[in-house]
Parts: C-alpha cells; sequence; structure tokens
C-alpha cells in the first residue's frame, strides 16, 4: 500500500471520527433534558444500545463469539465505560452542559500520562503539554466557578475513566470487529450498573420514565451509543489513544453551541469559564500543527 493511500485511509478515519465526535455532542443535552438520576439515566442507556446491537447482529447473522479471556476483558471494560457515563451525567446535573463538557478534556492529560504506561512506550513530551495546558483550563474553571465544584470532580473522573477504556480499545480494535467491542462492553456495562442498582436499592420509582423521556433515552441509546460507539471503536485500527482522545476533546465545542442553542446556557458562564475554554480548545486545534512541525525540525 503506498503513502498516498494510507493517507487517504487515515484521512477517512478520522472523518468518521469527528463525525462521531459531533454525534456525542447531543449526549449532554439529552443528559440535561432526561429528568431521571445520571445511574438510570445510564442503565438505560446501556440497555438500549446492547439491545440494539444485539438485534443487527441476529437481524444480519454476524457471529458475535470470542474466546473466554476476551470475553471476561471486554466484560470488565465495561465497568470503566459504564462509570464513565454515570460520572458525566452526574457532573452535568451537580453543574452544566458547558463545565461537564470541558472537564471532559481532561481526558487528554490522562491518555498522555496512562497510555505509555500501560502499552509500556516512551511518554511524549508534547502529549504531556498539551494535556498541562488543558488542566491549566480546567483550574481556570474551577476556579471562577467554586459552586461548580462537585460538578468538575465528577466531570474529571469521568475523563480518567474515559482515558481508560479508550486506551484498551484502541488495542482491542486491532485484533476484534468494533460492532462486537462495543456489544460486550455495553452490555459489561449495563451488567455492572445492574449489580449497583439491586445492591443500593435502585430498583424503586426512580426507573419510572415519561414518554418525552423514553424518547430521548431511545435517540441517545441507539444514535448516540450503539451506532456512535462503533464508530468510535472502529478508527482506532488506524488511530492512537491520544489522538482519538485529543479529537475527542471537541465535543466540547459542539456541546457548548448546542447547549447555547437549546438552554442560552452560555449566559451563565463566568470570563474565567471562557478563558479556561478558550485555552483548552486553542491547544486541541494546534496541537496537530506543533506535531507535525517539531517532526520535521527532527528529520532535517
Amino acid at each position: 500500500m503506498n503513502q498516498k493511500s494510507i493517507l487517504k485511509g487515515i484521512n477517512k478515519h478520522l472523518a468518521i471520527l469527528h463525525l462521531t465526535v459531533f454525534v456525542w455532542g447531543f449526549t449532554g443535552i439529552f443528559g440535561a433534558l432526561i429528568s431521571i438520576s445520571a445511574v438510570s439515566l445510564v442503565w438505560y442507556r446501556v440497555l438500549i444500545a446492547s439491545v440494539s446491537l444485539f438485534l443487527y447482529f441476529k437481524l444480519s447473522k454476524t457471529a458475535v463469539r470470542v474466546d473466554r479471556k476476551t470475553f471476561f476483558k471486554l466484560l470488565f471494560t465495561g465497568v470503566f465505560v459504564g462509570g464513565h457515563w454515570v460520572l458525566f451525567f452526574a457532573s452535568i446535573k451537580l453543574s452544566t452542559v458547558p463545565v461537564a463538557l470541558v472537564c471532559l478534556s481532561s481526558i487528554t492529560l490522562f491518555t498522555a500520562i496512562l497510555e505509555p504506561l500501560i502499552n509500556k512506550k516512551r511518554i511524549s513530551k508534547l502529549e504531556i503539554l498539551a494535556g498541562i495546558l488543558i488542566i491549566i483550563g480546567i483550574v481556570l474553571i474551577f476556579k471562577f466557578e467554586p459552586q461548580y465544584t462537585k460538578g468538575i470532580i465528577a466531570g474529571l473522573a469521568s475523563a480518567v475513566f474515559a482515558s481508560l477504556f479508550t486506551i484498551i480499545n484502541s488495542r482491542q480494535a486491532k485484533k476484534i470487529e468494533a460492532p462486537i467491542i462495543a456489544f460486550y462492553e455495553l452490555t459489561g456495562a449495563f451488567l455492572w450498573i445492574t449489580i449497583y442498582l439491586f445492591l443500593t436499592g435502585g430498583f424503586n420509582s426512580s426507573l419510572l420514565l415519561s414518554t418525552s423521556d423514553f424518547g430521548y433515552l431511545f435517540i441517545l441509546g441507539t444514535v448516540c451509543t450503539s451506532l456512535a460507539y462503533v464508530a468510535g471503536v472502529s478508527v482506532m485500527r488506524e488511530i492512537s489513544a491520544f489522538r482519538v482522545a485529543l479529537i475527542s476533546n471537541l465535543e466540547p465545542v459542539y456541546g457548548i453551541l448546542l447547549a447555547f442553542l437549546f438552554f442560552r446556557d452560555m449566559n451563565k458562564m463566568t470570563l474565567g469559564f471562557w478563558i479556561g475554554a478558550v485555552i483548552i480548545l486553542s491547544t486541541i486545534l494546534l496541537y496537530p500543527v506543533t506535531r507535525r512541525h517539531v517532526h520535521r525540525l527532527k528529520n532535517c
């Protein structure tokens, strides 16, 4: 395969990832619109997503069997997937959609640190710098938005979980088809959350849905979860976990704009929030340019 074909393939995967991130931008909107608790919301979300993927496999007669080791590994990864979403929606409900989305941007720093440790690679100074700049943005938001402390903590914890399953999936995607990975991980997330609800007495009236909640959950579970999750995992064959994490940080751009359109949430944000957000988004956009420039200097 020549270099032109390789670049064409990578650009195709980047386009798919950007479209996926745009779809994820609607997640925060649905999180704010749905009235039930974060845990109940994610339980329904992964249930709908798992069932929709199962029906897809049945209708397409696709074999989904994996070996026992892979089965338990994917099922366990569901802990991070479910935990990420529960904490993310908790962050929205404890603060606002923009605050939760920008806190999620710290996934870049966590991935820059965790990916080399897990994959036993050399830590990139440029990736660490990008992550630090994003954390500076987070600190600015934290300093100027003290009433959202709990929401920010939940958002940062959500980013750690997202970083972990992104790194795990970047390895699994090279061996297993994306829909199969998505099915077992989402089923695992459903299993773990079900156990949590059972142990905490969560199976009660709090799970009751209104008509509008059901509609929003259906779209969230199918389009924003099963389809988007499969698409997000599929690109990891060609794109590194850090690059995926970096591009995923464009979710706040889409999410904040959508939040403004739906809720006029921008009016609630202070100057500190916007300074932090600009630092984060500038880092995301400038990283690829800087990376190419550094490589060019090394090759001179």
